[in-house]
């Protein structure tokens, strides 16, 4: 049997008195998109900042491919191969869609002290291709990110993950103020993800969203799991019967 891709274990966190995590098991299978649901306040954003090293858990232990792993920072998270798209993406609209593409990773052409020169022609190059890679289609890799549209920006990030090879991608309410069009498109990328050997975390309150692209559906309530099951296996109105 494959190890999980993650397993947390009796995870707790406490804010200011508050329980916002309680005792939580989860496991994510190798190549599944799981759906995480819950109401305000149900203990989905805190748990989605501990595996992408936001916040680190007062109680219990996370496991990569079945090593306990510490994850304390963003960047160890990126380091381990956990991409974290957010509701409203940390993309700098001043920058070009290269930019932005390898933002913290520029390739440098030589190097002195951690300082050097970027390789402008290459980040040019890899920005195109990776784009494509996941069908969008846009004008130049030198366009600057906000004058994308909200399904294209969201493309970019799926793109930047792919492109630097993550092994799971998590996608915080990806399709939140996008048109209908948009939305699907990111559906589309979200369904594809299996193909690129990605695993998926989609968090969303959009329940048909999470039927429509998703293997399995955890709901999260009061900071507890309080449902977990295949999607083919189960119901909206059985999920929402939990929340």
């Amino acid at each position: 049997m494959t190890a999980p891709i993650i397993e947390c274990r009796n995870l707790d966190k406490w804010y200011s008195g508050v329980h916002a995590l309680k005792n939580v098991n989860l496991t994510v299978k190798q190549g599944e998109v799981l759906g995480l649901v819950g109401d305000n306040g149900a203990g989905k954003s805190t748990l989605i900042k501990i595996l992408s090293g936001v916040h680190t858990p007062d109680k219990g232990e996370i496991l990569m491919e079945g090593k306990p792993v510490q994850i304390r920072t963003p960047k160890a998270a990126m380091n381990l191969g956990i991409e974290t798209i957010y509701q409203y993406n940390s993309m700098v609209p001043t920058m070009s869609i290269a930019r932005n593409l390898f933002i913290g990773r520029e390739p440098l052409r030589f190097s002195l002290g951690g300082f050097g020169i970027m390789d402008q022609k290459r980040m040019a190059r890899e920005s195109v291709s990776a784009i494509a890679d996941v069908d969008l289609h846009l004008r130049s890799p030198d366009a600057l990110v906000g004058e994308l549209s909200g399904g294209q920006r969201q493309g970019v990030a799926i793109a930047r993950a792919m492109h630097f090879k993550s092994k799971v991608l998590i996608l915080d309410e990806p399709t939140n103020h996008l048109s209908v069009k948009e939305t699907d498109k990111v559906i589309s990328f979200v369904k594809g993800l299996k193909q690129q050997g990605i695993t998926g975390i989609f968090i969303s309150h959009n329940m048909h969203h999470v039927f429509q692209s998703c293997d399995r559906v955890v709901a999260m309530a009061r900071g507890e799991i309080v449902f977990d099951s295949p999607v083919g296996k189960t119901s909206i109105d059985e999920v929402h019967g939990y929340l």
